[in-house]
């Protein structure tokens, strides 16, 4: 069950969360979704809801026949990937300054890209190498937009992008050690979406709906078809950024561990669409800042880069259809985050994690998001823990 529920004009509004603790501001663009005519059942809210440019992080959104590009959001594919490695943290140095300087290097952030393409070095064969190829050979028929991001579109493929993306090394509570990484599709996926948003904004249909940002393509229509192929196809992009990366992390750790290796891979998706069956009918999912649990399905939710993250199985709660929090979710906005907490306090927050730890990262201290464990626990009908996680490293772009 959820934990409170709100009346919607046209469905309720479920939410694992406590009214009280989600914002105005999220709470009127959450109106605003139960608004819509397509919007199927009721909307679902996990608990690291909080308010998104176009419509609200942390919502589950499924629709009849139309779909909300704003939904997505605009880093197509974002996501998570975790290894389990066959390390525990004796295998580790007692200083780990000099991995995340090899990770640094060998992994581009912020706005950088490679000086040449990577992932065809790494996948010489295998489905990543056919996934790259299917991506390359496909490049041409996305929309004309990103057509001049050929070259940046191939280097950008390993690389991690800034915000709140980022690269831990963890240890669990059975003291094994774990590679974390969170990215998307950097910035052909953001010009896609942005691209898909402009249009659906122009289209007549969407001329009377309560909020010009959650306006939506229809099925059958050219630009539902046209849509679902770049999006598609900047899904795909996310998922070879990630593994691309995790082969180059990989591959930086073994520089000081040589006798590393991994065990078992977690990969998903948490700003994404999938055509999906719930209560019994088709319909269309978007999840924005949110993972699919369904019963049994592997998860990640990390923290903040001073907090826990946790390994999950799914649940398969129907009423959230099958989904879960892609994180803690932050409290205070990027600028209110800068204006409240000091580079001391950053600090503090991250004592005994080796990462930066300067103004350029103090709108991600851990004081900026929600309680994750208050927030595992508003969810405990969405998914089970398989594994407690604390990172000792964290790189940001």
């Amino acid at each position: 069950m959820c934990i409170s529920e709100l009346h919607g004009k046209n469905v309720p509004i479920k939410l694992w969360t406590r009214q009280e603790e989600v914002e105005e501001q999220a709470l009127g663009q959450l109106k605003n979704i139960a608004e819509l005519p397509w919007v199927f059942k009721h909307v679902a809210v996990m608990p690291d809801v909080h308010y998104g440019k176009g419509a609200t992080v942390g919502s589950v959104i499924a629709m009849k026949d139309a779909v909300s590009p704003a939904a997505v959001g605009v880093d197509i594919g974002c996501g998570m990937m975790a290894s389990k490695t066959n390390l525990t943290s004796k295998d580790l140095p007692e200083s780990l300054k000099q991995i995340r300087s090899q990770v640094e290097r060998d992994i581009p952030v912020g706005f950088n890209a490679h000086d040449d393409e990577v992932f065809s070095k790494l996948f010489t064969k295998g489905p990543n190498a056919e996934l790259a190829s299917h991506l390359m050979g496909n490049f041409p028929y996305l929309s004309h937009t990103v057509q001049d991001l050929s070259q940046k579109m191939k280097t950008q493929i390993g690389t991690l992008g800034g915000g709140n993306h980022f690269i831990e090394l963890c240890v669990d509570t059975e003291d094994n050690v774990w590679l974390l990484l969170h990215s998307g599709s950097r910035n052909i996926g953001k010009t896609l979406a942005e691209h898909h948003i402009a249009i659906a904004r122009g289209l007549i249909h969407n001329e009377t709906l309560p909020d010009k940002d959650l306006a939506v393509f229809l099925s059958g229509t050219s630009e539902m078809r046209e849509y679902a192929r770049d999006l598609a196809w900047a899904q795909q992009y996310a998922y070879l950024n990630r593994v691309t990366m995790m082969e180059l992390y990989k591959n930086a750790i073994k520089r000081y561990i040589p006798h590393m290796e991994t065990t078992f891979d977690v990969i998903c998706h948490h700003n994404y669409v999938s055509e999906e069956t719930h209560f019994g009918e088709d319909v269309i999912v978007t999840r924005k800042g949110a993972i699919s649990a369904r019963n049994g399905e592997y998860g990640i939710i990390p923290g903040s880069m001073g907090a826990k993250s946790f390994i999950v199985k799914g649940l398969g709660n129907p009423d959230s259809f099958h989904s879960a929090s892609h994180g803690a979710g932050r409290r205070l906005s990027r600028n209110k985050a800068k204006a409240h907490f000091s580079v001391e306090d950053l600090e503090k927050q991250t004592h005994g994690v080796e990462c930066r730890k300067d103004l350029g990262v103090l709108d991600e201290i851990p004081g900026a998001y929600k309680d994750i464990i208050q927030v595992m626990k508003y969810q405990e009908s969405l998914v089970s823990i398989v594994a407690e996680l604390k990172q000792v490293m964290c790189v940001k772009g």
